[in-house]
């Protein structure tokens, strides 16, 4: 694939067309939009959408069209997909010991998703082939592998309302597919919640790029993102106000919750490679009929409640959400919810437990979770060895539920309560369900968690 042009900000007819546009503004409109907004405020839909207007209706609409479309009615067959590639990428040492040094040798690719990608040299020029990579659920997701490159030049976050050409906030709002990546190291501290259009890539490889000591990334009533290679940590609760959330529209924002990343009402989302710690809120929340997601190869560490996948047990819409997490590291400092679901259908899949305080899997609301190859290793204190958790059911309601445990691993004591008909045979198919390994392959598997230190030119 040839590279695609560079955009640093947007091309120069682009730019005059948006500045006019984002000019057109006036400050004094935004008290009336306040006044306004508080007075038909709809909690369960609006996600912190102060004024719930023509615009964020369309998009409501259109996001739930678009997670019916890309939900798949029979979601087991997503899984022997997984298990395939899986396959295709161990070979040698199932050790399982994981290593406290920093790899210095030459590029390992452990698992399939990294083995697409990451031991080419030529990877800087040919970023898009990543968008190929891509297993489980989220499968189709390609980001902005349709359009251009725009480099983010600028650290800074100071208009929200008319962004700077060049910022992050300035390359999210664009209505075109891009691919966004950093022009050098960067920390950005976001004023307030990012909010996000369909068809964006965010690429941090080639530089060391920091979403900290402000708010965090928004994924809303959006389709088809990936972010990739990014260090997030310490997020704030935003306060909220009057943010552009597109080129051709702005509007009120309540507060944020304070989540590294929040996917609502969103399809068609890969989370890659990332690594996150201490936020407000939830290092990754879906919720609100979100679906079709892969959150892979990231490295959580020092935070209490994880993952959350849907907010309410009365909120059934959530039933069509499915979610896979596979070759993460869930490390130091975690508490719980590695993840937390309702609802809709789980695959966990190859993942490294090694610390957490209350529980790893949790749910409630008849989630079905299925759990693989994944390796627990359970906390010294007597009262945390079961790795599940179930919430606001009794016994004989959640022993119907489907959670499974299929060549786990499970070290100090950790155990995995099963629920469900163990009877039942489950089909699965080539296309959506990662194929897992045993639980002793995970520390090869996992081994590369987190954000990379990639450098043009040579492999990850």
């Amino acid at each position: 694939m040839a590279t695609a042009p560079v955009i640093n900000g947007v091309g120069s007819i682009e730019k005059e067309k948006n500045r006019k546009s984002m000019e057109a503004v006036k400050p004094g409109l935004f008290i009336f939009f306040f006044f306004f907004s508080s007075a038909v405020i709809i909690p369960t839909l609006r996600a912190h959408i102060g004024d719930f207007d023509e615009v964020w209706q369309k998009r409501a609409e259109e996001a739930k069209k678009a997670a019916l479309e890309a939900y798949d009615p029979n979601p087991d067959e997503v899984t022997n997909h997984f298990n395939t590639h899986v396959d295709k990428a161990i070979e040698g040492t199932n050790s399982t010991r994981r290593s406290l040094r920093r790899y210095k040798g030459p590029c390992l690719a452990t698992n399939p998703i990294d083995r697409c990608w990451r031991c080419r040299k030529s990877w800087g020029r040919h970023r898009k082939r990543l968008a190929n990579c891509v297993l489980g659920f989220g499968h189709k997701t390609v980001g902005g592998k349709h359009g251009k490159l725009y480099v983010v030049t600028d650290a800074s976050d100071n208009n929200l309302v008319n962004p700077k050409p060049g910022t992050l906030r300035h390359a999210v709002i664009q209505p075109q597919p891009l691919w966004i990546i950093f022009a050098r190291d960067m920390t950005i501290r976001l004023n307030e919640e990012l909010l996000m259009t369909s068809h964006k890539t965010i690429d941090g490889r080639g530089a060391h790029v920091h979403i900290a000591y402000g708010a965090g990334i928004t994924i809303q009533f959006i389709k088809n993102v990936i972010i990739h290679g990014l260090h997030i940590h310490d997020v704030n609760a935003g306060t909220g106000g009057t943010i552009r959330d597109s080129i051709n529209h702005f509007g009120y924002r309540s507060a944020s919750d304070g989540d590294g990343i929040s996917i609502y009402g969103s399809t068609n989302v890969w989370i890659d490679h990332n690594s996150m710690s201490n936020c407000k809120d939830g290092l990754i929340d879906a919720i609100q009929g979100s679906t079709a997601i892969t959150i892979s190869n990231n490295h959580f560490t020092h935070h209490n409640e994880v993952m959350l996948f849907g907010a309410s047990d009365s909120f059934s819409g959530d039933k069509i959400m499915q979610v896979t997490v596979a070759f993460n590291h869930f490390g130091r400092g975690l508490v719980q919810r590695m993840p937390r679901c309702r609802w809709g259908f789980f695959h966990v899949v190859n993942n490294d437990y090694t610390h957490w305080i209350m529980y790893a899997v949790g749910g409630s609301q008849h989630p079905t979770i299925i759990s693989q190859g994944n390796r627990f290793i359970a906390p010294s204190t007597l009262a945390a060895k079961e790795v599940t958790k179930r919430d606001y059911a009794t016994e004989d309601v959640w022993k119907q539920w489907t959670w499974r445990s299929q060549g786990d691993l499970m070290m100090n004591g950790a155990f995995f309560v099963e629920s469900g008909n163990r009877s039942k045979k489950r089909s699965f198919s080539k296309k959506d369900m990662i194929s897992a390994k045993p639980g002793t392959f995970v520390t090869r598997l996992t081994r590369f968690a987190g954000a990379l230190s990639c450098r043009l030119n040579k492999a990850c």
